[in-house]
C-alpha cells in the first residue's frame, strides 16, 4: 500500500513539474532528454528525420498490450500539444492509429489520449489497444464519421475513441483516458 501511495505522489509531482515548468525536454541539450518525461522525446529523435508518425509498444511491464501513436516532431511538446497541433497532421495521426489498433485488436480497439493534467510525458502520443467490455457511457460523447471530425480538447482535457458500427464514439472531457483499454 505505501508502494502505490509513493508512486501516486510521484506521478502527482512529475505532472505538476509539466505544468509549473512547461517542457523542459530539448533535444539541443542533451543533459535535458534524461529526465523522465522526456522518454518519448528520446524515442522521437531515434526515428529518421523524415518519418511523420511512428509506433513504439508501451514501455510499462504493467501494459504488455499497449501501443503508443506518435509525431516525430517536437513542435508540439508540452502542454495541449494536440490543440497546438495543425489539423491535417492531427488527423494523419488519428487515422494512424485507427489503422493500427484495427491491426491489432480488429473492431474492439480503442484509443486514449490523456488529459494535461495527468500526462506525464512531454510528447504527445495516443494509446493504442483493445477497448474494455462495458466501458461505454453516454456521458460527452460525439459520434463522428471520421477522424477528420474528431474534436480538438481546448482546455487541456483528454479523449477516448472507438468503433461504433462505420462512426466513431468520441468521448471527451475526460483526464485519464487509457483505462478504458486493455493493460
Amino acid at each position: 500500500m505505501m508502494r502505490l501511495y509513493l508512486l501516486v505522489h510521484l506521478l502527482l509531482f512529475q505532472v505538476q513539474r509539466i505544468i509549473e515548468v512547461g517542457c523542459p525536454c530539448d533535444p539541443g541539450k542533451p543533459e535535458t532528454m534524461e529526465l523522465r518525461q522526456c522518454s518519448l522525446c528520446q524515442e522521437a529523435e531515434r526515428e529518421p528525420a523524415d518519418v511523420v508518425i511512428f509506433f513504439k509498444r508501451d514501455a510499462s511491464p504493467r501494459k504488455p498490450n499497449r501501443w503508443l501513436a506518435l509525431v516525430r516532431t517536437h513542435e508540439y511538446d508540452g502542454l495541449r500539444g494536440m490543440e497546438r497541433m495543425p489539423h491535417r497532421l492531427r488527423t494523419r495521426l488519428w487515422e494512424a492509429a485507427i489503422r493500427k489498433g484495427r491491426e491489432l485488436w480488429g473492431e474492439e480497439w480503442g484509443l486514449a489520449y490523456n488529459g494535461d493534467q495527468v500526462r506525464t510525458q512531454c510528447h504527445p502520443h495516443i494509446h493504442i489497444g483493445k477497448l474494455l467490455k462495458g466501458v461505454e457511457t453516454d456521458r460527452a460523447v460525439r459520434v463522428v464519421n471520421s477522424p477528420a471530425e474528431i474534436p480538438v480538447p481546448r482546455d487541456g482535457s483528454g479523449m477516448w475513441v472507438h468503433p461504433h458500427g462505420r462512426r466513431l464514439h468520441v468521448h471527451l472531457n475526460e483526464q485519464i483516458c487509457e483505462t478504458v483499454l486493455m493493460r
